[in-house]
């Protein structure tokens, strides 16, 4: 139980930062809107990690191996496939000035906005997972009778 707290927590940050993104796109700040989009991601799939597995997640930013961790990663469709792969360079804290210029160049308005619709879907979809993974099955229900 304490461990689904713990996962709610993550779950309600993740609106904080795709709201966060969402005011940084109307003003055009775009380094950053990959940035909340990348650490929403991880912490969707930190919080599904909490709510439907039996350990803790690992530390790391890497997305394909936390989802690889938690068992999801053979079930991505090929465009969240390409929506993760897009994401890996969006880690910029700590990086040198020169990195997140880089970064920076890589984003503009169609491709901030397609971070934050990307990110949006890849909450829904963690989020029926994770409803389906923790929904007791049917024939343990029948046991009960």
């Amino acid at each position: 139980m304490a461990s689904e707290n713990i996962a709610r927590k993550w779950f309600e940050q993740v609106d904080e930062d795709i709201d966060t993104a969402e005011t940084l796109y109307k003003t055009g700040h775009w380094l950053y809107i990959g940035f909340l989009c990348h650490q929403a991601v991880e912490k969707l799939v930190k919080g599904y990690w909490l709510a439907c597995c039996n350990d803790e997640p690992i530390y790391l930013h890497n997305h394909f191996r936390l989802l690889e961790g938690c068992g999801l990663k053979d079930q991505l469709s090929d465009t969240q496939r390409r929506f993760i792969e897009i994401m890996s360079p969006m880690y910029i804290a700590g990086r040198y000035p020169e990195y997140k210029s880089q970064v920076a160049r890589m984003l503009n308005e169609k491709g901030s906005a397609y971070l934050i619709d990307e990110t949006k879907k890849f909450k829904q979809w963690i989020l029926q997972k994770c409803s389906l993974e923790t929904k007791p099955s049917a024939s343990s229900d029948d046991t009960k009778k």
